[in-house]
């Protein structure tokens, strides 16, 4: 998805543009995209040239903490894909490197997570494998598989080759492996 197109613009200023009523906006739009087109409110960072500029800022890194709340209403699970995909390829914010770096070893760093966030001997191997150029974001979807069939935004990648925890490959091209070599982490610098 292309979340910075008509970055700002209404249903009823996109409706007038293209002279019709804003309900037949919407039932076109839905129609076109077999019922999943979805309608964002922007509640927070409109601005997407001043949000770039924090972003660009040394101390500042990229990170949600909204995980698992409001599950029907916001899924910000492919933050780190976004950040990738909009802000260094799209955007040119960030080289690669950097980009790489403010998704892993700033945050590491910052929370004290001791041997995580770099790739170093001796250090545990959580790893994403990627390809860049097919990197990107599947349209969100609604699933209702929560207990008692409550819904939930899901969103898929794709581009992963594979991810590794603590050195063991937990997914590949997209697909569980089985493995469950994650611990939980109880030593960090606390402040």
């Amino acid at each position: 998805p292309d979340y910075s197109e008509e970055n700002g613009r209404s249903i009823a200023q996109l409706a007038e543009e293209a002279g019709v009523h804003p309900v037949e906006l919407v039932i076109d739009r839905l129609i076109a995209s077999e019922g999943h087109e979805l309608f964002n409110t922007w509640f927070f960072n409109r601005n997407v040239d001043g949000l770039a500029q924090v972003l660009a800022m040394d101390h500042v890194y990229p990170g949600l903490a909204d995980t698992g709340a409001h599950a029907g209403q916001i899924c910000d699970a492919d933050m780190s894909t976004h950040y990738l995909t909009y802000w260094h390829r799209t955007r040119g914010l960030a080289t690669l490197e950097d980009a790489v770096r403010r998704l892993t070893s700033l945050p590491a760093g910052v929370l004290g997570l001791k041997e995580r966030g770099t790739l170093a001997a001796g250090h545990y191997a959580d790893i994403n494998v990627f390809d860049m150029a097919t990197l990107a974001s599947a349209h969100p979807e609604y699933a209702n598989d929560f207990p008692h069939g409550a819904g939930r935004l899901k969103i898929r990648s794709r581009g992963y080759a594979a991810t590794l925890v603590n050195g063991s490959v937990v997914t590949e091209q997209g697909a569980n492996t089985g493995a469950r070599p994650g611990t939980v982490i109880r030593e960090f610098a606390r402040g």
